[in-house]
């Protein structure tokens, strides 16, 4: 595959930013979000990129859009929670199965 091709066919998908801090050691927190969305979502996105950070920081935005800051929000979500808050940005029509309905229990 060209690199333009490849350019062109990313950029219209949607782009998931993991902000980890590498002091507290959430890499493998932030992989494991990661690997949550991916499996989920899959081609529907472009790309999840886990950025190190310091001072504590562990944000999620989608398309520039935060959706979960630990500080703000109060820790950690859960998988079903992320991937109900990233298909709220991506596509809010979405039904996400299992995730929704242990939601609504």
């Amino acid at each position: 595959m060209s690199d333009a091709r490849y350019d062109m066919s990313k950029a219209q998908l949607p782009a998931i930013r993991i902000t980890y801090c590498t002091q507290c050691q959430w890499l493998l927190r932030a992989g494991w979000m990661a690997q949550e969305l991916l499996s989920t979502f899959g081609t529907d996105l472009g790309e999840v990129t886990l950025v190190p950070g310091t001072g504590g920081i562990f944000t999620i935005s989608c398309n520039d859009v935060l959706v979960w800051d630990r500080k703000r929000d109060g820790g950690f979500p859960d998988a079903a929670k992320l991937k109900q808050l990233v298909r709220d940005v991506l596509d809010p029509d979405r039904d996400l199965g299992h995730a929704d309905r242990k939601a609504k229990s």
